[in-house]
């Protein structure tokens, strides 16, 4: 599957709310993307502790080096690269997952489990850990698990860890810049207006009505 059927078949609508708040919360920090955190007299609005805590977050290290390739292989086969825009590792999605599974620990016990089955998925079929396997595998592989209401029972583990890494891995993009211009937001732009979206017009059968420029 290729990148836009990627981002087609993951919408926003499947992001987790409380995720993309503590993305943002993350971005405020200057969160996953940077390996450095200011001093505590240039975080205006924030108190030592929060600042001191952020320190710490970003010198620990939850996940191996091997743990963090198979991450940086899954986001980039979740949102990989195409003409208009970077993929995942582009993004440091892999950065921002190491955070937050530190920031949010709920995720750290799911996610080194559903690592490590998938690991041995591969061992048992390919004789080799995912990292390891083809790209072909690889795909065979999250193909079993990418899809809920097609997977085997069998794979529920499977699907449960990769709903969890699609939607950290959106949450990480779609929160980074790359990911802010790939989906075309531009922020707010006071006295400008375009008028209303041609699809939302054609949605509501108003296509044809001519929309008053006047604020």
């Amino acid at each position: 599957m290729n990148r836009r059927d990627s981002l087609k078949a993951l919408g926003l609508g499947t992001l987790s709310a409380g995720l993309l708040l503590e993305a943002c919360k993350t971005d405020t920090k200057k969160g996953a993307e940077e390996t450095t955190t200011t001093a505590a007299g240039d975080e205006v609005g924030r108190q030592p502790f929060e600042v001191e805590r952020d320190k710490k977050l970003h010198a620990d290290k939850f996940f191996t080096a091997a743990e963090m390739a198979t991450i940086t292989v899954l986001a980039d086969i979740i949102i990989p690269k195409d003409d208009k825009s970077g993929s995942a590792s582009d993004a440091k999605v892999p950065d921002f997952i190491e955070f937050i599974v530190k920031d949010m620990p709920d995720h750290q016990t799911p996610m080194r489990g559903g690592l490590r089955w998938l690991d041995l998925q591969c061992l048992n079929r390919f004789g080799k850990p995912f990292t390891d396997c083809t790209k072909d595998q690889q795909i065979q592989l999250i193909d079993m698990i990418a899809y809920p209401a097609k997977a085997k029972p069998e794979m529920a583990q499977g699907v449960a860890f990769f709903n969890r890494m699609r939607d950290l891995t959106a949450s990480g993009f779609f929160t980074s810049e790359i990911g802010v211009k790939d989906i075309g937001y531009a922020g707010n732009q006071p006295g400008k207006w375009t008028g209303v979206p041609e699809d939302i017009l054609k949605h509501y059968g108003m296509e044809n009505v001519k929309a008053s420029a006047s604020m």
